[in-house]
This record gives structure tokens, sequence and C-alpha cells, in this order.
């Protein structure tokens, strides 16, 4: 009989992952009133926004505003790609940092121009520094199971690259499924060698819901051990380095079978759905979760 966790910590990613590419402009109120109503239904880590460039990321220009006006609840993160976003986000009061490098080459370039190595080779200095000061440090592996432009990823390459992070202190892996491919069996494989490998490191699964396994991956991973889940409401988010990619895997699709499960999160279902609702005009997709069509159903 397999086991599952009696509690499970959901990272909220949807006002930086799931809006970062969205292509319409989502006011900045608007974002901090998402945020509010997502701490409100009881989500107490999330990612808040990123510290890049707003000539190639414009959503994400008004990072320092976000941070400095949020209400702070629990474990906010920001993803920082180089020195100079750390160094903005040092300077509006972060704490916890995000950093991110992909197991492909081929992705790596396209996202960053710059090769794995090279971003490791990068990122080392930048995360010990931060390790120093007492920051949290979550390391995000993109492209951990499949790439869109090299096809399946060899396990051992994704645990290697874990490897190399846990040796330098990072408190938190977050393994991610980016184009959304990965099946159960590969899930719960990765997992269950990556839990057993580092079993003092927080590990974090993140799925993409491209082909609608993410949660029967999650699942999976559950059964591996994996009692953290980044997932973005409404499903929000897809990447534009990853051709065909869709979005997260939708909290409130997780937390509604976690729920089920009796498995704990700590999230009122229908206010996290009441905070999907906020955001949903402003967005170019229509929001299409179980869950939420339920809401709107009502």
């Amino acid at each position: 009989m397999f086991s599952l966790p009696n509690k499970v910590t959901i990272i909220e990613v949807g006002p930086r992952d799931g809006l970062q590419n969205e292509k319409n402009e989502v006011p900045t109120e608007v974002k901090l009133e998402f945020i509010e109503k997502l701490q409100i239904a009881g989500v107490k880590e999330m990612e808040l926004s990123s510290f890049v460039s707003p000539k190639w990321v414009p959503q994400m220009k008004d990072a320092k505003v976000i941070v400095e006006s949020v209400s702070k609840v629990g474990r906010q993160f920001v993803l920082t790609p180089n020195e100079k976003g750390v160094e903005l986000a040092k300077q509006a009061g972060v704490n916890s940092f995000a950093i991110f490098v992909g197991v492909s080459d081929s992705f790596n370039k396209k996202n960053i121009n710059k090769t794995t190595r090279e971003s490791m080779h990068e990122l080392k200095p930048i995360v010990e520094r931060l390790l120093k000061d007492g920051h949290f440090v979550r390391a995000c592996i993109s492209t951990s199971f499949y790439c869109p432009y090299e096809g399946a990823i060899d396990p051992s390459k994704t645990i290697e690259i874990c490897r190399e992070f846990v040796s330098w202190g990072v408190n938190e892996l977050s393994v991610a499924d980016t184009i959304g491919m990965a099946n159960p069996k590969e899930s719960y494989l990765l997992f269950d060698a990556i839990k057993k490998e580092f079993p003092n490191t927080l590990i974090t699964a993140h799925f993409h819901d491209t082909r609608k396994m993410g949660l029967a991956n999650i699942f999976a991973a559950l059964q591996a051990g994996v009692d953290r889940f980044d997932s973005s409401v409404g499903g929000l988010g897809g990447c534009p380095f990853a051709p065909g990619a869709t979005g997260n895997v939708a909290t409130e699709d997780v937390v509604n079978m976690l729920h089920q499960m009796n498995i704990e999160t700590g999230i009122d279902l229908e206010l996290l759905l009441q905070a999907v609702n906020s955001v949903a005009p402003y967005v170019s997709r229509p929001i299409e979760t179980g869950m939420y069509k339920l809401f709107k159903s009502k």
C-alpha cells in the first residue's frame, strides 16, 4: 500500500510565473489585490515577482512596488536571474530568492543566452553570498524531464544539477516539468531518487499541464514522498522559450484533489477561487480549470 503525507505545502507561483508572460498588462493594483486574496485564502508561500529587465519582461516592471506593498505573510520569493536582479531585490527588502537554470543547454541558451555550465558558474558566488547573508535560496531547475529542443532529459543530468546546488547549501530544489511532458511513472522515479539522495533539502515539484497529466504527476510525486508543490491559480502561465507548453497545474484543482484525499493544505478553496476571479478579467485567455468552472456555474 502506498503512503501519502498528511500535509502538503503549496507554493503559489501565479503572481510571477503565472503572469510573467501574460500578453495583457495587468495593473499593479490588480496584482496587489490578487496577492492579498491569495494570502487571505491561506497561501503561506508565494512567488511575488521577478527582478528582470522591463525591456524583456514588461509585466514584471513593477516588481519593486509589489514587493514593498504586499503584506509580509509567510515566505515570499522573487526570481532573480543575475547579480543585478539580486541587488535590486535586496534594496526592496527581499529575504527569499529564487534562482534558476535549465538542465538542457539548448533551453538555457534560448532563455538567458548561456550554457547550463556557464549559468552554474555565474550562480555559485551569488548563491553563496546570499546564504552567507542569511537569505533563503530556492534553486529552480527547468527542463528536468523534457526539453522542447532536445527531447527527453537523462535523469542523471537532472540529479547532477541538484547535487551541485545542494553542495552549495541551497535551502530548496524546485524541480520542474517545464513543458508538461512527464508522465506519472517518470515523476515517481525521478522524485523518489531525489528524495532519497537529498533527505535534508526541501524538495518541491513543479508541473505544467500541457497533456493534462499535472494532477497525475503530483499524485505520483506524493507517493515518492514529495510534500511541496508549485502551482498557479487558474492554470496561469507558460514559458515563451518552451513552444507548446501550457500553463502551470492549477492551484484550485490541486487543492481540491488533496482535500478530497484528506491531505491538509491550510488553504480555503472557496477563498482561493475568489482570488482566481479577481484576476480572471485581466488575462488574455479564459480560465477553464475544473474547479473554477464549477465556481462560475453556481
